[in-house]
């Protein structure tokens, strides 16, 4: 409840008293306080008649303008603000994509951190941020001792979206991108489609009022050009192949397959793991054709999923060599 009714008396001295009382009333409530010295009780009561001059409401309980007892906006980090995003985008997703979402909001997270002690390792923070904090479906269950402690130290050291409206903060995430956990320099698709998504996020917070602006159109940015050279050296020749097949074979005959795809069908490994019999269209002499109709670009953990995954890539290739004609991928 608040009032408008608002009377402000003059300043008065009690006897016997060091101080000076300034006294007003608020919808018939009496109200006062005291100050040291007669400056800050006229600073005081200055301010007192300001509020009250324009019509400002005043709080018949405390009997200061409510505005003077308004809450403190709410500071959202980037942290809080990718999460709350990564949930709101999950469920209009393909699994592709939502691998991909997340792949990029762990890239650029970390980045928009302070310098703190007992910073995580970059391992760590990869891990908590892909496997957790960006997948809805495992944020439903408790997060290990290590995740929730990485994640504790992203919600204290994360940046306010706020500052992410100074250029220089934008350009060092958007030169983060640039580099893969390994330090060596990221694929140029790789960075486009991680800026993609940083700039989804943020146009996001335009929207939720967050930011004024989406910061990425005010930085003057291009991702360097790789200068990646093949040396010949390190390129296996045709029988040195034959040869890491044969015994790839003698070892491991159900991934001979696998391998045998991505050297003599030029296949993407993730394009290989989907592969299925009815993919191949096979000649009785000379080339045959691979029909692309799926891949699972995340790879899968280490166990028995993984090694079902490659079994049946291995077993639906199994009848003849894999095709040395270039394979259709479906644009």
């Amino acid at each position: 409840m608040s009032s408008f009714d608002v009377r402000v008396f003059a300043i008065r001295r009690r006897p016997g008293r060091a101080a000076f009382e300034v006294r007003w009333r608020v919808a018939g409530r009496d109200k006062s306080r005291s100050f040291i010295t007669r400056a800050l009780a006229d600073s005081y009561r200055a301010e007192l008649i300001r509020a009250r001059t324009p019509g400002l409401e005043f709080d018949p309980v405390t009997g200061e303008p409510a505005a003077w007892t308004a809450p403190e906006p709410v500071t959202v980090t980037w942290y809080q603000h990718a999460v709350a995003y990564a949930q709101m985008k999950w469920p209009h997703l393909a699994p592709h994509s939502r691998a991909s979402l997340a792949d990029a909001l762990a890239t650029v997270t970390p980045l928009l951190t302070r310098e703190t002690r007992r910073r995580p390792s970059a391992g760590m923070l990869r891990a908590a941020l892909y496997g957790y904090a960006f997948n809805p479906q495992r944020r439903s269950r408790a997060p290990d001792p290590v995740t929730a402690s990485t994640l504790a130290w992203l919600e204290r050291a994360s940046l306010p979206v706020s500052q992410l409206s100074d250029p220089r903060v934008i350009r060092a995430a958007l030169d983060g991108l640039c580099t893969r956990l390994d330090g060596s320099p990221a694929a140029a698709n790789t960075i486009a489609r991680k800026r993609a998504v940083f700039h989804g996020a943020l146009s996001h917070a335009v929207e939720l009022g967050l930011l004024p602006a989406n910061p990425i159109s005010r930085v003057q940015w291009r991702a360097p050009r790789a200068t990646v050279a093949v040396n010949p050296a390190t390129v296996a020749s045709p029988a040195q192949v034959r040869a890491i097949l044969a015994q790839v074979d003698r070892i491991r005959p159900e991934l001979a397959a696998f391998f045998g795809c991505l050297y003599y069908a030029a296949l993407r490994p993730e394009e290989a793991v989907a592969l299925r019999r009815d993919d191949l269209i096979l000649a009785d002499h000379g080339r045959g054709k691979i029909i692309l109709t799926a891949a699972c670009p995340v790879p899968a953990p280490p166990g028995p999923a993984l090694e079902r995954r490659m079994n049946s890539a291995a077993s639906s290739t199994a009848p003849t060599a894999p095709s040395a004609s270039s394979p259709s991928r479906p644009s």
